[in-house]
């Protein structure tokens, strides 16, 4: 008995760390959410003061519209929702702290973190996000490393300030580099396809087998009225 015992803990303990390490991760999300709702309280703030481009304001409304229209259009969900629908991309603990580190705000997160629109959808807007973020990063860049330079008589502090801020912008643009060009385009996007593609092929086989039992159970039935 001691033996079957020791073998059931054995299999179930690493169930249990799965469990906890998804509980601890589910709790860091949380977190991050309750931060992200704060942030969208200061950028109402700040766009009601003027201090935010209209561009910023423009891009998550035109990419939430088109969006929709994907979601409507293009790519309709298949209806079915799983315990692990919702999940495009399983990875270990290093690809959730990257998913945490490189967390995002607004239409990215709402419209990820939602099972009625299909992956492909929400595969798509990390993708847009990025490539706006990236622009960005690139006048950023310009700024810091281009347009503004140090006086001959600068202090120590000033220098460090400097290279700071240099530093800070390149690490930005090499990690949303990194993050496009090596892991949305030719990682999560083709994931993404694949799930829904495959969702889809088995709503149509499963319908197809509901269609198939209907009409030999209406054939049986009716053989028995014949008898």
């Amino acid at each position: 008995m001691s033996g079957v015992s020791l073998a059931t803990a054995d299999r179930s303990e690493p169930n249990q760390l799965d469990k906890q390490e998804k509980t601890m991760i589910g709790g860091v999300m949380g977190s991050l959410r309750v931060i992200e709702l704060q942030l969208v309280a200061f950028i109402m703030v700040f766009s009601a003061t003027g201090l935010v481009p209209l561009l910023d304001l423009v891009f998550p409304a035109f990419a939430s519209a088109y969006i929709l229209l994907l979601s409507r259009l293009a790519f309709p969900s298949n209806g079915r929702v799983s315990s692990g629908s919702q999940e495009i991309f399983q990875g270990s603990k290093f690809f959730w702290l990257y998913v945490i580190v490189g967390t995002r705000v607004d239409t990215e997160n709402i419209i990820s973190g939602l099972s009625l629109f299909s992956p492909p959808v929400r595969a798509l807007v990390p993708l847009l996000y990025t490539v706006r973020r990236i622009f960005v990063i690139l006048d950023w860049i310009q700024d810091v490393w281009l347009n503004k330079t140090l006086p001959a008589n600068a202090q120590a502090k000033d220098i460090a300030w400097y290279w700071f801020g240099r530093i800070l912008a390149a690490v930005n643009l090499l990690y949303f580099s990194i993050n496009l060009f090596g892991f949305l385009i030719p990682r999560f996007l083709p994931r993404a396809f694949e799930k829904y593609f495959h969702e889809g092929d088995e709503t149509h086989w499963k319908m197809a087998e509901d269609k198939r039992s209907a009409a030999a159970n209406k054939s049986q039935s009716t053989d028995k009225k014949v008898d």
